[in-house]
């Protein structure tokens, strides 16, 4: 955006990353980095963020129970989901428009996630393409959806990412429509950001986002860009929301699991009897997941809902959560609870946020470094074999 060349920017005092020693650290560089429009974005909940909390202080009740006197000298985090042996418990879940925070947005986050050999989930909502992703990524590739109003759209964006390598499609199914983000609506933000009277202090004061996200391309919807003609992205936007479906049923879950052939995770799942629906639909794993807090306020924390959904359909398909990870006993905690890996989202967008490429690789190492140090004072040597009960 041009406008941004002609504001007095200051300097940019970029903070070091290796003085962030956590998810926490990272976020709190993050929102030195971006302007509150943006940190807000990223960050913020549904309504009064109940859910948003709750996430969190699941994990905060739960305790770990140790045992001492094992030879853990050497330890092996890896885990097998949906057949793909992974060396950490660890998938980089879907986020829209992470170009907001840094530019390439997925793709750079699909780079760093290869670096590690962890899977990346690409949102239909990216800011980066179908195959802008795939050309960056070196690691596996999943692709999150959602059942949209014109079936002709979902069946393009299904035969994009089969054409180009995606190897598991993941169904978003808790997004009827789209939940009210007050933190959004009182800083006026929009897709691309644009400098106002309001912000534009906040922009000045952000000088290196200014120079990397305003002054190139515009960011919008990388999927959707045949959708119209408009240069108006604002527009495109509002075409893209209209495509959500609040008339999907299982019916269309199950002519979708008729179209992919491939691995089928369905994400949004936060009850017993849901997952079972989902089991009995023919899907491959599902996901315990309340949007990270940013659809329905007033539900139960992820890790609240997980032993029961695992109880139901734990020996049928594979259980995945999503919501709330800040730490590598986080994850811990999720496997005890019968887990089988973690999906992340807002730990690596603080990291993107704080440093690009590097930041999104710190924000993985941290988590990973946070599970083999809780692995060695547990008395587990591997994750294959983990056994630690929680209080």
């Amino acid at each position: 955006m041009r406008l941004v060349q002609k504001l007095p920017l200051a300097p940019d005092r970029r903070p070091p990353l290796e003085k962030a020693f956590s998810i926490e650290e990272l976020r709190r560089l993050a929102r030195r980095r971006l302007p509150r429009m943006v940190f807000d974005f990223v960050d913020g909940g549904a309504d009064d963020e109940v859910t948003l909390r709750r996430n969190r202080a699941a994990f905060e009740q739960v305790t770990l129970e140790p045992q001492v006197l094992v030879d853990v000298a050497e330890r092996d985090q890896s885990v097998t989901v949906l057949g793909r042996e992974l060396p950490s418990p660890l998938v980089l879940g879907p986020a829209g428009l992470a170009g907001v925070a840094y530019p390439g947005g997925e793709a750079v986050v699909a780079a760093a996630a290869g670096q590690r050999g962890l899977p990346f989930v690409l949102s239909t909502a990216g800011s980066a393409s179908i195959e802008d992703v795939a050309a960056a990524a070196s690691g596996p590739l999943w692709f999150q959806l959602y059942l949209w109003r014109d079936r002709s759209v979902t069946r393009s964006l299904v035969e994009r990412a089969q054409a180009a390598g995606y190897e598991a499609l993941c169904l978003t199914v808790d997004v009827p429509l789209s939940g009210q983000r007050e933190r959004d609506l009182r800083h006026g933000f929009t897709i691309p950001p644009r400098v106002t009277a309001r912000n534009a202090f906040d922009v000045v004061t952000h000088p290196g986002w200014a120079r990397r996200v305003l002054g190139g391309p515009p960011v919008t919807f990388g999927n959707f860009t045949d959708m119209s003609s408009s240069t108006d992205y604002v527009s495109l936007g509002q075409i893209v929301n209209g495509q959500l479906n609040p008339t999907a049923t299982w019916d269309d879950l199950r002519w979708l699991r008729g179209l992919w052939p491939g691995t089928f995770v369905v994400k949004g799942i936060m009850s017993a009897a849901d997952a079972a629906r989902a089991a009995d639909a023919g899907v491959d794993a599902v996901v315990v997941s309340n949007h990270g807090g940013r659809q329905l306020d007033g539900l139960p924390g992820t890790l609240d809902v997980l032993p029961a959904v695992v109880d139901a359909v734990g020996s049928r398909v594979e259980v995945l959560l999503d919501g709330g990870v800040r730490r590598g006993t986080d994850v811990l905690k999720a496997l005890s609870l019968g887990a089988r890996a973690c999906l992340i989202a807002r730990p690596y967008l603080y990291g993107l946020a704080a440093g690009g490429p590097d930041g999104v690789l710190r924000a993985i190492d941290l988590l990973v470094a946070e599970i083999d140090r809780a692995m060695a004072l547990l008395g587990c040597p591997s994750l294959a074999k983990f056994e630690s009960e929680v209080v």
